[in-house]
């Protein structure tokens, strides 16, 4: 059944209307229905196989605005650097005793970042880790020596995304509170690293289909070329 709430949310869209990134930053804004903060989530539809390892577009990007959101932050090391971790805002730093919370199903955190010398240990914590998007590594900037510029990033920001089973990426780009020119440039961002990461393998339209939705809320198409320069 759909609420009158969504029912007024569906109106505002004008049917079969693909509306540009400026537009939809605006437009995402008046149809959220929430009374809480809701995020606003960005859909990338690529023309890629992620099935073929080098066509699985994954990487990092730090939105000029932040996320909108703290993230909570823990750091796997060794003591040597756990004091760094601290200064620089990590919200859980250790070793033994996170590998054994987390081996008991505690996932409570949003990022891992963790130094390239305890990676043996965290390794099989694939099977917890892999399927929450949480296990450490390099390509993300989350398996590093430098932990507390690691921190810093995700605090300050930086997100880390991939592609799906089905070639979609998936990204939290903001909340319903930031301004409409806030969500598009951190939109812009976000498609800008997107499409410098296309794979060469990948034949024929990349950026296949954009959409734009808050928690709970619509989905607004957007016209590629509007976001393509």
């Amino acid at each position: 059944m759909i609420t009158k709430k969504r029912k007024v949310a569906n109106a505002k869209i004008e049917k079969d209307k693909i509306y540009s990134l400026k537009e939809a930053s605006t437009l995402v804004k008046e149809i959220n229905t929430t009374k809480f903060d809701s995020s606003v989530d960005l859909h990338i539809r690529l023309g890629v196989d992620p099935k073929k390892a080098d066509q699985a577009v994954r990487g990092t990007v730090s939105l000029p605005h932040g996320t909108g959101r703290t993230k909570k932050v823990l750091v796997l090391c060794t003591p040597d650097k756990e004091e760094a971790a601290r200064a620089a805002g990590a919200d859980y730093v250790g070793l033994d005793e996170f590998i054994t919370k987390i081996e008991g199903g505690w996932t409570d955190v949003d990022v891992i970042v963790a130094t390239p010398s305890v990676m043996p240990k965290i390794g099989r914590l694939g099977k917890v880790l892999g399927p929450r998007n949480l296990m450490p590594n390099p390509k993300t900037g989350t398996v590093t020596n430098d932990v507390a510029a690691a921190v810093n990033d995700v605090k300050g920001g930086k997100i880390s995304f991939k592609v799906d089973k089905v070639g979609i990426i998936h990204a939290s780009i903001g909340r319903v509170s930031f301004s409409s020119d806030k969500i598009e440039a951190n939109s812009q961002e976000l498609i800008n690293t997107v499409m410098k990461l296309k794979p060469s393998s990948s034949k024929g339209t990349y950026l296949k289909g954009l959409s734009m939705a808050s928690t709970m809320s619509p989905g607004i198409a957007i016209d590629t070329k509007s976001v393509q320069n």
